[in-house]
């Protein structure tokens, strides 16, 4: 796939903590590590070696990305600033901090991408 579109923000997902011992093993399948990092813009996150996030953990990620994309406020749902929130993977082990920085391009659908112009 080649991107013919400049996003609005970049997204950092890091892993920061386990709610259960010092370790993935036993309990994560994707192996997870303190200090391992993924990035995307609007597709799915990848870490270094090109490997993508745990799909479990994309389903929490992407309605928090959806409500930042369209204006919203990460605190107004746990978040500890606008553009940050950690979250628990949905098997319980793993402490992700998603983190979103805008790249001041204009919004896909305002920006008039579909319509051929800019929105009002």
């Amino acid at each position: 796939m080649e991107k013919w579109y400049q996003e609005e923000y970049t997204w950092t997902v890091e892993v920061i903590g386990y709610l259960r011992g010092n370790t993935p093993e036993g309990y994560c399948r994707n192996g997870e590590e303190i200090g391992d990092r993924y990035t995307c813009t609007y597709g799915c996150p990848v870490n270094q070696a090109g490997q993508g996030i745990c799909s479990k953990v994309m389903g929490t990620l992407f309605p928090l990305m959806e409500a930042v994309r369209s204006g919203g406020d990460l605190r107004n749902v746990g978040g500890s600033g606008k553009y940050t929130k950690d979250v628990v993977c949905p098997d319980g082990c793993v402490i992700f901090r998603l983190t979103a920085t805008p790249t001041g391009e204009a919004n896909f659908f305002r920006g008039g991408f579909l319509s051929g112009g800019q929105d009002p």
